[in-house]
């Protein structure tokens, strides 16, 4: 009984140390995805508490070299069922409070990266999940087309398709912005233009 008891002590504190190995390696991975798939920031910590339960209650399932595939894997259906909830929840249309810097640089600085943050989000909410997925993982992440196979779990000839469709709408809407700001900053000039005249 004694031996039973031990071994079961031993199991669980090995069970233990696996899970916060896993968290110390993959922490940043995971949080990071869950907010370029989609989760505000206010939400991102709580979202990878649910992504690290789901691997503490599947460690069986999570093989050694297939860490990142899982939870990249778990981070996609958490993302899925957040927006879900969303949509038949709504709470924050603003999306509101995801802005909290550490350090405060000049304000026209400051204004530049919140405008660049909002339009990047914009982009890629405007992507469906299978697109915006693949392009985080390749463009921001800097993982290659086989490191997404793995990781995704679908084939490198359908990672590199929806790579290139994603990186052709990412593109249109750089350009379509950049239009928009030409056309304003015409109407600008004219409207600058007009005063001065009068």
């Amino acid at each position: 009984m004694l031996l039973l008891q031990t071994s079961s002590a031993t199991c669980r504190a090995l069970r233990d140390a696996r899970v916060r190995l896993l968290i110390e390696r993959h922490f940043d991975f995971v949080w990071r995805s869950l907010r370029r798939l989609g989760v505000r920031e206010a939400d991102a910590d709580d979202a990878a508490q649910e992504v690290f339960v789901v691997a503490a209650r599947r460690l069986d399932d999570v093989l050694g070299d297939r860490e990142r595939a899982f939870l990249f894997g778990t981070v996609v259906r958490v993302c899925s069922t957040r927006r879900r909830q969303a949509r038949r929840h709504p709470e924050d249309p603003s999306g509101g409070g995801d802005e909290h810097p550490v350090s405060v640089p000049d304000p026209e600085r400051l204004a530049e990266l919140r405008q660049a943050r909002v339009l990047l989000d914009d982009i890629l909410n405007g992507m469906g999940p299978e697109l915006r997925s693949v392009f985080v993982l390749a463009e921001l992440e800097e993982h290659s087309v086989r490191e997404i196979a793995e990781v995704s779990g679908i084939p490198e000839g359908t990672v590199s398709s929806r790579l290139r469709a994603a990186r052709e709408k990412f593109r249109a809407a750089v350009e379509r912005q950049r239009a928009r700001e030409r056309f304003s900053s015409s109407l600008r000039d004219f409207s600058a233009a007009l005063g001065a005249s009068v």
